[in-house]
């Protein structure tokens, strides 16, 4: 049987950045990599390594995008917020009410991670409405979908993983292992060969390959 297990091959570190002590959120939108720092989203260039933008939302937990908006966990609820004038369009309750972590966009659906409670859940983007709920065995922080897959990263205490698990039944499928003090809070798929994680505390962002079948 295949060891779905690996080490995390970190390919381009970035930060910490001036202003910026903790790293929550995490979201790609096709150029930037935007990410929540508590008081205001940034737009990271991901070339060139430098912030580019910011908007001034509040945001302690997950981000995403959705093609066009992005969607902001802020305390006990969801902001769809406008990246052209940073106006929030519409709110929607976040199913943790304020125990949220990480937020995907996927399917055409929110998926949120729950970050005690172990579990990710599946919510109706209009409404907050909970379709599916998975369950993991580890805590959760961010979550991504990439190519059919679902991802999400873990941390408790000084370990921490990306894990691909399945989307029906949160069976873990695959684990790519960070090093020792490289957390991971947010997590994104720039949708090909990288994965961008959150790294919490540390104020830096890390991009980690996404591993393919061996």
């Amino acid at each position: 049987m295949e060891d779905m297990r690996r080490a995390a091959e970190i390919l381009r570190e970035y930060g910490p950045f001036p202003g910026v002590d903790h790293v929550h959120g995490v979201t790609f939108d096709g150029r930037h990599v935007w990410f929540a720092s508590g008081d205001r989203l940034n737009a990271l260039d991901p070339a060139r390594g430098t912030i580019v933008r910011t908007v001034g939302v509040q945001g302690h937990a997950g981000t995403a995008f959705d093609g066009e908006h992005i969607y902001q966990l802020v305390e006990d609820r969801i902001e769809k917020i406008d990246l052209k004038t940073g106006r929030v369009l519409s709110t929607i309750p976040a199913p943790g009410l304020g125990a949220d972590s990480g937020l995907a966009w996927g399917e055409g659906t929110l998926w949120v991670g729950q970050y005690r409670e172990r579990k990710i859940h599946q919510i109706d983007p209009k409404t907050g409405d909970i379709l599916r709920t998975i369950e993991s065995n580890r805590f959760v922080t961010g979550v991504t979908w990439v190519d059919g897959e679902l991802w999400h990263g873990t941390w408790e205490g000084e370990e921490s993983e990306v894990r691909r698990i399945d989307p029906r039944t949160g069976k873990v499928l695959e684990q790519v292992e960070m090093p020792q003090g490289a957390g991971v809070s947010g997590l994104e798929s720039d949708g090909g060969d990288r994965f961008f994680c959150g790294g919490g505390d540390s104020g830096k962002l890390r991009a980690v390959r996404r591993p393919r079948p061996r």
